[in-house]
């Protein structure tokens, strides 16, 4: 498991700090502060490979340099401090065969994933073509390349074979549905065209027809895809390992970037524990435990953990931007409740959980209680704004601002 990262001058802030949990870890913060950064670096401190693009540090004199601490195969931990090289434009890295962190797989939010696989990828003498790690770009996903048939191929030959893979690819399908009553099912394989030879895999969908997974909506695709990158890259690690004679990895980190993408919110509230689920089952078998390491921007997400979260072992880090600066925190999680009490939690820094129309207007609105005596066209000028801003009938601060308006308005002429 990764257990530390510790950057200076490098990425948006001076220095950043990470002492991670052992199972669930939920990065928040605004665009632009940093959550993918950290994805990508802790992505390079368990695999010593760029997912994406290299990091280019901040410029001299400025000293960055990168620590990091993971659990390993063997008994204790694997610490090093990188710096960089800028002559060669690279990060340092210890002169030996690297530490094993486990399994290691990486969802980027645009389609692409990255694997780490310690059976297939480790560092050898005698296996120089050996690939440093697996990189799929979106549309590899799908189609493969030449490490892998990909998710259109495989789908169709697991649904032929009728075995281990396709009862798998079911199950984590069933786990990962939005809800009961809308299961994701495997349908029939479909040809799509007159001069396309491949048969498609197709999903079964609740209104009863079967949608070929490349005409599915973005939502459904990221969902497939997830299902997709989980079964291959175990069964082929279980594989690889079974050739070599050795174990399984006893551990697995998997690392999701803004895992709530393209989900609609029924989907965005079961994520993170179907994933946890469907990890568990399919390493259950071996033992191996398994790390979650998420961005995110969906109060959903946070509130969908609020029951299996545990201090001893699950996380939870927040980037803001205080004085032009960003700052790192790990956050006290407190367990809300209510959707809207985290979109006005430290995570999303919202002042009130409304249109900013309507927070404005309520803003406003509350200044006027608090003064005491305000006059009679600002009561108006709010009152206005506050039904322009479209709160509904049933709000609470309707009655509030009722009695209020009640006791501000001027008395008729000609009445005592």
């Amino acid at each position: 498991m990764l257990q530390s990262l510790h950057l200076k001058n490098v990425g948006p802030a001076p220095e950043m700090k990470l002492e991670l949990a052992s199972r669930i870890n939920l990065i928040t913060g605004d665009n632009g502060l940093g959550k993918s950064f950290l994805l990508d670096v802790a992505w390079w401190a368990l695999t010593r490979t760029w997912a994406r693009h290299l990091v280019i540090p901040a410029s001299p004199p400025a000293r960055p340099e990168i620590s990091y601490s993971y659990t390993k195969s063997t008994p204790g931990s694997y610490s090093y401090k990188s710096t960089f090289d800028r002559e060669a434009e690279r990060w340092s890295v210890k002169k030996s065969r690297p530490a094993i962190p486990g399994l290691v797989l990486y969802a980027q939010v645009d389609g692409g994933f990255s694997v780490w696989d310690p059976a297939r990828n480790y560092w050898r003498k005698d296996s120089p073509d050996r690939p440093s790690s697996y990189l799929f770009a979106p549309h590899e996903v799908w189609e493969g390349n030449e490490h892998c048939e990909g998710l259109i191929r495989d789908w169709a030959s697991w649904q032929r074979e009728n075995g281990e893979a396709h009862a798998m690819l079911t199950e984590v399908l069933r786990v990962l549905s939005p809800s009961e009553s809308e299961r994701l099912v495997p349908g029939e394989l479909r040809k799509l065209t007159v001069d396309d030879p491949k048969r498609y895999p197709t999903l079964r969908m609740p209104y009863g027809q079967d949608v070929a997974v490349t005409h599915a909506s973005a939502g459904m695709r990221r969902i497939i895809a997830l299902t997709y990158l989980l079964i291959w890259a175990w069964q082929e690690h279980v594989a690889a390992a079974e050739v070599r004679g050795d174990l399984p990895a006893r551990e697995v980190i998997f690392l999701i970037d803004e895992i709530e993408a393209h989900l609609h919110p029924q989907w965005q509230r079961r994520i993170v524990p179907a994933v946890l689920r469907v990890m568990d089952a399919l390493t259950g078998g071996h033992g191996s435990r398994v790390q979650l390491i998420a961005a995110t921007h969906s109060p959903l997400v946070l509130a969908s953990v609020e029951p299996l979260f545990n201090d001893d072992k699950d996380a939870w880090f927040d980037l803001d931007l205080e004085d032009a600066q960003v700052v790192l925190r790990k956050r006290e999680f407190v367990r809300r409740g209510d959707v809207s009490n985290w979109l006005t939690s430290e995570a999303f820094d919202l002042g009130k959980a409304r249109s900013l129309q309507a927070e404005v207007a309520m803003e406003k609105a509350l200044a006027l209680l608090r003064e005491g005596a305000p006059s009679w066209q600002d009561v108006k000028e709010a009152d206005q704004l506050l039904r322009k801003a479209g709160l509904p009938d049933i709000d609470p601060f309707w009655v509030r601002w009722g009695r209020f308006i009640e006791e501000r308005k001027p008395a008729k002429k000609g009445k005592r």
